[in-house]
């Protein structure tokens, strides 16, 4: 595993981005983990995320798009933070853009802000985490619904690694083949289990026994199967 994946990982449980217990999700699954990007707060932290964003976003689409587009309302500050890590560690200048949840009528009308997305742009979703695909099959016909834009694919900060809405399929493997996209994560959650799983961090075991064994119950009703 690449070093800033191990470093992304302890920098989601310093930030209480990552926590253990019981949860249940937007798509109403109960389950033992959750990632709630809301708790990234400060201005140090959004740095350093739209850092981990950057290089995971360079690994796999470089830097040939024009636009980050972050769903609102948590895509929002993750687009903005992302954009300017891309400027400053790659030299590529690509604008951001977002969705209102409401049309503006008057002053900077329309349903987005940000940069206006024009015939030719080529764009890249941003996300926080995607459980079962339901927000990108809200989102992806916004982007569409503004002109001829090539959406090349979506980045998540973390890879839950369950099923889809649909299939057996990992929900990112789902978005893919539905929309034609390429989709990537900062990390998966094996990556995380592999990286805390009976180690200590900081004086503590994150992820003793017990909730491994959590974990694993969850993922035997809604892991992914391929």
């Amino acid at each position: 595993m690449e070093q800033y994946k191990k470093e992304f990982i302890e920098f989601m449980i310093d930030s209480e981005v990552l926590r253990f217990g019981d949860f249940v999700t937007k798509s109403g699954r109960k389950t033992p983990f959750f990632v709630n990007t809301g708790f990234y707060r400060t201005g140090s932290q959004l740095r350093k995320l739209g850092e981990y964003y950057a290089r995971a976003i360079h690994d796999q689409f470089g830097t040939d798009f024009d636009v980050l587009f972050g769903p609102a309302y948590k895509g929002i500050p993750l687009s903005v933070a992302t954009a300017m890590s891309i400027s400053e560690f790659y030299d590529a200048d690509v604008r951001y853009c977002s969705n209102r949840k409401e049309v503006k009528d008057h002053g900077d009308v329309g349903i987005l802000l940000g940069s206006p997305l024009k015939d030719g742009d080529k764009v890249v979703m941003i996300e926080d985490v995607t459980t079962s695909g339901k927000s990108i099959q809200e989102t992806f016909p916004i982007i569409k619904a503004q002109g001829d834009v090539n959406v090349l694919g979506l980045c998540v900060s973390v890879d839950r690694m369950e099923r889809g809405q649909n299939s057996e399929k990992s929900a990112l493997k789902e978005v893919a083949e539905t929309y034609g996209i390429q989709t990537t994560a900062i990390v998966t959650m094996a990556e995380v289990i592999e990286h805390l799983y009976n180690k200590e961090y900081k004086g503590r075991v994150i992820i003793d026994d017990t909730i491994k064994a959590a974990i694993d119950a969850y993922y035997e009703q809604y892991g992914a199967r391929e």
